[in-house]
């Protein structure tokens, strides 16, 4: 954890924005697997990592904002516990390296939270996602876990998003941490990606690169052949010489800050002329992102100037037609690019997602476009220093997508359909870098992970399995 003066500060300022009320926060528990003594690895909840840094189950903490009281709520190990898992320290040893003074047992928890509501104090919570914490809200407060959405508290949403947004500079350390784990992984699947190799051995391979950097992975490893399906998750295939292998993945840090890049490699270590062609699109695109990210920019103008370098770049290389600007205010690049340019990234690899992404990002100037692709865009408000986020443009060929809008005869006067039929089976290809917003621009998180077409061919199969 960090140092305690850290987790003070960062209430104190939660507090100072809510003004008034109880807030609430609820940890993770333990997730079985199959039986309650088998379980998955223990992750504990987001926000409360960031203003309590206590990294185990079975913990609540409130903060009255009036009187300042701050408890953590949790029990202490019996003897079946240490035999099993060994001595460990007190609640109240591990609630003061975080600065909170008073521990309670969890069963006080009920009792607190009751007292408040008959005394008419405001309850701040935020939007529960794990079913046992939905429950345990129902027993807390009365709301049926169906309404609680509605009743989470907005400003503390807000307030929160307000804070995390922000990296200090501990936190930035951490996401190096986790990039520099990240690099390991990305470079291991290039060596890795020959013909006749098993995609579940890259994933596998690297998954406990991760899990060796300090954590676990901080998604799911996204990694296919088929990388015209955005998040392909299943591993089944063989490699074939002369395809695509996307590989979307992170790690977390020891202290659970992620890492998020995608590369593009080529099966057996040679992009061929059409794959190279495309690739170098979405490479222009990805660092015309990085140039233009700065403070006070939107990121949905980030978005749309990609866009713009994606559907000039398949104009020129026949795939579409007409005036570039006019067919990204249509959405015809959609078909092509049909996500959005990226997220924050922090404690979560999609910053926050759980508060809410209406409060992630965006905000009253900026609000989400309805139109298809655009419209996936997690992210579109104005940029600040300390704002750490992903940048991922991509080209697919999506047959079903393509059939789709070619049927329909969708934008027909700026998609060249006959050469795009040509491209089915193509696959897709997506290169993203974590950024740093600085003060005067911005940054690539970490050593950048090899991207340019030379060097990524160079890296495929040069190790021996």
């Amino acid at each position: 954890m960090f140092k305690k003066e850290i987790y003070i500060n960062r209430r104190k300022r939660l507090m100072e924005k809510l003004g008034c009320g109880i807030v609430l926060f609820l940890g993770n528990g333990e997730s079985p697997m199959n039986y309650p003594d088998n379980t998955y690895q223990f992750r504990q909840d987001s926000s409360f990592l960031y203003f309590f840094g206590l990294d185990f189950p079975g913990l609540a903490a409130v903060l009255d904002v009036e009187s300042g009281d701050q408890v953590i709520f949790g029990d202490d190990v019996d003897i079946n516990d240490i035999i099993w898992m060994g001595p460990q320290e007190s609640l109240s040893v591990k609630a003061s390296r975080v600065g909170v003074g008073e521990v309670r047992k969890s069963s006080a928890l009920g009792a607190y939270i009751g007292e408040a509501i008959r005394k008419g104090r405001r309850i701040h919570f935020l939007p529960p996602y794990r079913a046992e914490n939905k429950i345990l809200l129902q027993e807390l407060t009365g709301i049926a876990v169906a309404r609680q959405p509605e009743y989470a508290s907005v400003d503390l949403v807000r307030a929160i998003v307000d804070l995390r947004s922000i990296k200090e500079a501990c936190e930035i350390e951490e996401i190096e941490k986790a990039c520099a784990t990240g690099y390991k992984m990305h470079v291991k699947a290039m060596e890795m990606a020959k013909p006749g190799v098993w995609e579940q051995k890259i994933a596998g391979r690297i998954e406990g690169i991760a899990v060796a950097g300090g954590n676990m992975v901080s998604f799911p490893v996204i990694l296919s052949q088929n990388g015209d399906t955005l998040h392909n998750h299943d591993h089944s295939q063989i490699l074939k010489k002369g395809r695509l292998l996307m590989v979307d993945a992170g790690a977390e840090s020891p202290l659970h800050y992620a890492s998020d890049f995608t590369r593009t490699i080529p099966v057996g270590g040679k992009f061929s002329e059409k794959q190279r062609e495309i690739y170098e699109i979405v490479l222009a695109a990805n660092n015309k992102a990085t140039e233009l990210i700065r403070p006070g920019v939107t990121y949905l103008s980030v978005h749309l100037a990609v866009a713009e370098v994606i559907a000039a770049g398949l104009k020129d290389a026949g795939l579409m037609k007409g005036d570039v600007k006019e067919a990204v205010d249509a959405g015809a690049h959609a078909l092509f690019f049909p996500h959005g340019l990226g997220h924050m990234l922090g404690l979560d690899v999609h910053d926050m997602e759980d508060l809410g992404q209406i409060y992630v990002g965006f905000d009253d100037e900026i609000r989400p476009v309805r139109q298809f692709g655009t419209g996936a865009l997690r992210l579109g408000r104005r940029l600040q220093p300390g704002f750490v986020i992903t940048n991922e443009p991509g080209i697919y060929f999506i047959p079903a997508l393509i059939d789709k809008w070619r049927s329909e005869k969708l934008h027909k006067d700026f998609i060249n359909y006959e050469k795009t039929e040509t491209y089915k089976g193509f696959g897709g290809i997506r290169l993203e870098d974590d950024i740093l917003v600085t003060p005067d621009g911005a940054r690539i998180v970490g050593k950048r992970v090899p991207v340019n077409p030379d060097e990524v061919e160079a890296i495929v199969g040069s190790v021996m399995e």
